[in-house]
């Protein structure tokens, strides 16, 4: 009976490892690239099934050598969505809080909208769980100063030495500015260098960032690799508020 026990409750536990474990490879492939991928690997699974069944040996064996190396396959091909997925089960806290406090977000909100208005470009990425100081003491000049609307505009101003590249929000405070970010490729869109670079943070991190358009006045907002485009200061504030 004992042994009975002990297999029934180690049935259950795998089964809901398991279970866990395909939820947040759903979650990781949802609205991404990945997705298209694992359906092509379907589609291939099931002409390798078709060729045994039907006996067509040349196409089992180009199917076959194509499965003996897999593996490799999917590293390749999913390298940065892997190192991604890694990287937050790393930084994952049991006490979430929040990236930004209400009045943090405030400031932030109607610094974008003051130099949307006034046609000044910016760069804004705030960090969420997983840690920017590498990137900050590789690329940007330090500066730990308190958020404000004010420090943001002088910040990007053009003739100000800094406005070049991006201010990272760090705990709630300004870490850094200037900070060169890795670009995402255009695919087909017509981005500039500040959208590419606000969507490459958003995919090797979770971060947020923030793009102002000094070419169109317009405020745009990336996350997961998603750009939300001609957001006002009530609509910024309201995804800050969701995504933070």
């Amino acid at each position: 009976m004992i042994g009975d026990i002990t297999m029934i409750w180690q049935d259950l536990l795998d089964i809901a490892l398991v279970s866990i474990l395909l939820y947040h490879v759903i979650q990781l492939l949802r609205g991404s690239r990945a997705l298209a991928v694992v359906l092509g690997l379907g589609i291939l699974t099931a002409l390798y099934l078709f060729s045994r069944a039907l006996g067509l040996s040349t196409l089992q064996w180009l199917l076959d050598h194509l499965f003996s190396s897999l593996f490799l396959v999917i590293v390749v091909i999913f390298q940065e969505d892997i190192r991604r997925a890694l990287g937050e089960i790393g930084t994952r806290h049991i006490f979430q809080h929040k990236a930004l406090r209400a009045s943090s977000v405030e400031e932030l909100a109607w610094a974008c909208e003051d130099m949307a208005r006034a046609r000044i470009g910016a760069l804004i990425v705030v960090e969420r769980g997983m840690h920017l100081d590498d990137m900050i003491r590789r690329e940007g000049v330090r500066l730990d100063a308190k958020l404000s609307r004010q420090l943001l505009r002088n910040i990007f101003h053009p003739k100000a030495p800094l406005h070049d590249g991006a201010v990272i929000i760090s705990r709630g405070r300004i870490a850094a500015a200037a900070c060169i970010l890795p670009l995402a490729e255009a695919r087909g869109q017509n981005f500039g260098t500040r959208h590419r670079a606000a969507l490459g943070i958003t995919l090797e991190t979770d971060a947020v960032s923030i793009v102002v358009s000094e070419e169109r006045g317009e405020i745009s907002i990336a996350d997961n690799g998603v750009l939300s485009r001609n957001l006002n200061a009530s609509r910024l504030r309201t995804v800050l508020n969701d995504v933070l």
